[in-house]
């Protein structure tokens, strides 16, 4: 009797240990963006906008200075998250009529195996549905700004009335409501916004209609001696267009978007668009230089106006983890898919390996672990977002993971040495929509070399120190002989890390 008491004990015992194990794995919730640039969040230094609800995340936890994607584009970004394999490995290399292959490895069915619950909810952006969720509900394709379209497992769509980035915070909520609390959670909230078009929430139109933003220093560039950059088809001047873009004197009867706004919606809508923002244009019959820089201060009213919605939804949902008592156990992470450009070189979209492409934000709260404040200038890429998940959750990554856990980095007393000392890019899609080349390249702490291939057939390289706006190429120029080796040894060294065959055959066939 006593043996069987002392095993009962014993087993008791084991059990209350578990469950007090169970009971520190963090809760997980990563937050990502569509297009939502680093300098356009104040906790960057960012002057365009004020985002309190982002930088707290940072200012309670880490903020990344050098978050770099490794293919700046939408769907191939959220593909590496999944996977944490770059783009060539987990075959979602571009957007378009591509369907992500759901069978392979991904962070979440790891994490499932492994006792939590999980869920992707917002924009998915990848062709197929998702597979090996507890839970999804997703946007169909880019999702729509005004009464959305949702999917949901088994193919039921439905029309959702509301405005989509309050919606998907909503239905966030409403999972982690009505979530099995036994289990620890991941979610991903996926937020259209700041996607083109840039339709703001009502109550957000004209929200800085008082602010003159200033000209990038490198909106008139002349992209001399950059082909590639000569040859885009992505600027604000010519590219961004009135009606679609700006809504100036849109035909509201003829767009797809605008058929979905209700009465009520779309005579506010109007109201702002034709009442102001056609008049002001029709009043001022701009042309040149001038037409280009007040189509600039349209394009920033409008995207930050729709990003104002993102910041007080991130809010939101911060709130919701303080009243629920969920905000000291569970790691709350904000990223966007990849960085954009708002003006920079006269530009809008993303894509090159440049740094305003490049550069996605990336802020961390992980309480007890990640100390308050904590500010990271080492080179940390989006295959390393699965492998840290996996490691705060205290699970293994898969063996085909290409990233790595940036945790030691972050934490007190974490260890350095030996992390990454550049970190490797390649993007495909051309040519449409934005006519950018093909290319890969290097990124150090101090320099860019890249690689064009295609039409735009050259190297680059870029003195981040010297050029932080890179406007130089000194690829060839006398004095960089031995940092071009060093950098194209760097290259050489990542594609065969990454067994990046195409770049490996391009390569040795011209270099």
């Amino acid at each position: 009797m006593l043996q069987q008491l002392t095993l009962l004990a014993l087993g008791v015992a084991l059990s209350a240990g578990a469950a007090a194990q169970q009971a520190k794995r963090p809760n997980i919730i990563f937050i990502l963006s569509d297009d939502h640039a680093f300098q356009a969040i104040s906790a960057y230094g960012g002057k365009l906008a004020q985002t309190p609800n982002i930088d707290r995340i940072g200012r309670q936890g880490a903020l990344f200075r050098n978050a770099l994607v490794t293919n700046s584009i939408c769907g191939p970004s959220r593909a590496t998250l999944l996977t944490g394999k770059y783009s060539h490995l987990n075959g979602f290399k571009e957007n378009g009529d591509v369907k992500f292959d759901g069978s392979q490895p991904q962070f979440h069915k790891i994490l499932r195996q492994h006792n939590y619950q999980t869920a992707w909810i917002g924009k998915w952006h990848l062709g197929s549905q998702p597979e090996g969720f507890d839970f999804w509900r997703i946007l169909p394709g880019q999702g729509d700004y005004y009464n959305p379209d949702f999917m949901e497992a088994g193919g039921k769509r439905t029309r959702v009335p509301g405005y989509v980035t309050n919606l998907v915070t909503d239905f966030s909520i409403d999972w982690l409501e009505h979530r099995d609390t036994t289990k620890p959670f991941m979610m991903v909230v996926g937020h259209k916004a700041t996607h083109r078009e840039w339709l703001p929430d009502l109550q957000d139109l004209g929200a800085y209609d008082n602010v003159r933003f200033p000209l990038p220093p490198t909106f008139y560039d002349d992209y001399k001696g950059r082909a590639a950059a000569a040859a885009q088809d992505m600027t604000i001047d010519k590219t961004m267009r009135l009606a679609e873009d700006l809504k100036v004197h849109v035909n509201y009867k003829g767009r797809y978007i605008y058929n979905r706004f209700s009465p009520e919606q779309l005579k506010t809508f109007q109201d702002y668009y034709e009442g102001k923002v056609s008049r002001e244009f029709d009043e001022k019959k701009l042309s040149g230089k001038a037409l280009a820089e007040w189509k600039y201060q349209r394009y920033l009213k409008d995207y930050l106006s729709t990003a104002k919605s993102l910041d007080r939804n991130i809010g939101r949902l911060l709130d919701y983890l303080d009243a629920h008592g969920l905000a000291e156990n569970t790691v709350v992470i904000y990223a966007s898919d990849q960085g954009f450009y708002l003006g920079e070189h006269g530009w809008f979209d993303k894509r090159f390996i440049y740094e305003e492409s490049l550069r996605t934000p990336f802020l961390i709260r992980y309480p007890g672990v990640i100390r308050p404040g904590t500010e990271v200038k080492e080179l940390m890429t989006n295959v390393d977002w699965a492998p840290t998940i996996l490691d705060m959750a205290g699970v293994p990554a898969q063996a085909d993971m290409q990233g790595r856990s940036f945790l030691p980095i972050v934490q007190p007393g974490g260890k350095k040495a030996g992390w990454r000392d550049a970190a490797y890019y390649h993007y495909y899609e051309f040519p449409q929509p934005h006519h950018v080349s093909p290319h890969f390249g290097v990124r150090t702490q101090r320099y860019t070399l890249v690689r064009f291939y295609g039409p735009a057939d050259a190297w680059e390289l870029y003195d981040l120190q010297k050029d932080p706006h890179q406007l130089h190429n000194l690829y060839g120029m006398k004095g960089y002989e031995r940092i071009t080796a060093t950098l194209r040894q760097q290259l050489d060294g990542l594609i065969s890390e990454y067994g990046d065959t195409e770049a490996r055959a391009i390569l040795d066939k011209k270099s």
